[in-house]
């Protein structure tokens, strides 16, 4: 997860060696809110999350092992909306990365934007 996150952090969203083929991405709440399978259905909705961005920058602020395969991260985030120019900042934009891992690959990402939503779903606490 730390090498993902460390490409993420520079703006590098281009790789997905990391991920199994047939990956499950889970947006788990928001207008795009949803699940899609496989390399080119992941790549598509971070293409699309990201186009509405300009400065997207995301920052992992510890990696915890829920169980055996399941990788809690939570992030904050800093964004610019391309239509909106609103600036997304620090204190709200706090979210969860959950992978899932399977022989070496992520087999299931699910992202949440609002990280209470993300710990009580998975019954933890902060």
């Amino acid at each position: 997860m730390r090498s993902i996150y460390t490409a993420w952090e520079s703006g590098n969203f281009s790789s997905a060696a990391w991920a199994h083929p047939e990956i499950e991405y889970v947006t788990a709440e928001g207008p795009d809110a949803g699940t899609s399978t496989g390399l080119s259905g992941m790549a598509q909705n971070f293409r699309e999350f990201l186009g509405v961005w300009h400065e997207w920058h995301v920052v992992a602020e510890e990696y915890r092992e829920v169980d055996d395969g399941r990788v809690l991260v939570p992030y904050h985030f800093t964004a610019r909306g391309k239509t909106s120019g609103i600036e997304v900042g620090q204190v709200r934009a706090r979210g969860v990365s959950l992978f899932c891992v399977r022989d070496g690959e992520v087999t299931r990402l699910v992202q949440y934007f609002d990280r209470d939503r993300a710990l009580a779903d998975l019954g933890l606490k902060e």
